[in-house]
């Protein structure tokens, strides 16, 4: 049986975490995504930067938020988790689907043959 796609899920914005339904569009990358709101705010940032040396810039973290903010944000970024190891079962189950062994997987994402085997095959 062929490996299901990502369209059944509900996609989240890697940078903001908002879920596809909170905005208006969402630009998919291999693994990665991102609404229009981070990529008004990323040419905001790129505009008023334009004319200063260059520096990362970020949005802000944990240490710029009270308690209450990182708590409201958890279950955003334990969604995102979920959606990279979703992405991830998606590009896996096409190799296979192809009859690409697990030791190329394995060796591929840095573990064993016998460790892809177990995180991806749904089997027990």
């Amino acid at each position: 049986m062929p490996t299901p796609s990502l369209t059944d899920q509900t996609i989240h914005c890697s940078f903001c975490a908002k879920a596809m339904t909170e905005v208006e569009k969402i630009i998919a990358g291999p693994g990665v995504y991102i609404c229009n709101e981070c990529v008004e705010l990323c040419q905001a940032i790129l505009i008023s930067e334009a004319a200063k040396p260059l520096t990362a810039t970020e949005i802000p973290g944990p240490d710029d938020m009270t308690d209450d903010d990182i708590l409201e944000f958890l279950p955003r970024i334990a969604s995102m988790g979920v959606q990279v190891d979703a992405g991830l079962r998606v590009w896996v189950g096409r190799l296979r689907d192809r009859g690409v062994a697990w030791s190329r997987i394995g060796a591929a994402l840095g573990m064993t043959r016998q460790s892809a085997w177990e995180r991806f095959s749904g089997e027990e």
